[in-house]
């Protein structure tokens, strides 16, 4: 039952996502705390360890989740249920799409379309975020990882201010997150 629950789960996000693997993030997560498969935390884990991982997000966080919650077959049967979706609907629609590709209703629906990913994408920023920068304690006051926040703005400066190769970030953010932690002995994200 859990491989059928994995791959139509995942079949349907990769049927309804759009933009790209971290638009599928926020989608990923309502499926997998849906059926309660990770907490959040493990979530967070999980994809930062799929976006350092070649290959796309999407289909690494399905592969990692399946391996999970069913070991080889689960991985293989969530890849399979991210992917299927994508592939036949560009095949069906490459040729459509390369004959009409200035088509003045075709260009429309692409621009409109660019908003719902940008949405997405920062829906999926969102997620992780809360569950990284910071946390509520069992009385209910919030705890900042400031730590974890200065890695973020860092980062997110370099990002947006230089040219730094995304891999050199990661390996960046890694250094720090260590440096942090032996030098405070504060747990990042």
């Amino acid at each position: 039952m859990i491989l059928v629950q994995l791959f139509a789960s995942f079949f349907k996000i990769g049927l309804f996502s759009f933009g790209g693997g971290y638009a599928m993030i926020s989608l990923i997560a309502d499926e997998i705390f849906k059926y309660q498969w990770l907490s959040q935390s493990e979530f967070v884990r999980i994809i930062g360890i799929a976006g350092m991982t070649p290959g796309p997000i999407a289909i690494n966080s399905a592969t990692f989740v399946g391996y999970k919650m069913a070991g080889f077959a689960g991985a293989f049967f969530a890849t399979l249920g991210v992917s299927m979706p994508s592939f036949f609907l560009v095949l069906a629609l490459a040729g459509t799409l390369f004959r009409h590709a200035d088509h003045p209703l075709l260009i429309q629906i692409l621009k409109g379309m660019k908003p719902v990913v940008a949405g997405l994408i920062f829906a999926a920023a969102v997620t992780v975020g809360k569950s990284t920068l910071a946390e509520f304690n069992v009385n209910g006051g919030l705890h900042l990882n400031w730590p974890t926040i200065a890695i973020a703005v860092i980062v997110l400066t370099l990002s947006l201010r230089t040219k730094v190769h995304p891999i050199l970030l990661i390996v960046f953010s890694g250094i720090l997150g260590f440096a942090a932690h032996f030098l405070t002995g504060i747990s990042i994200g």
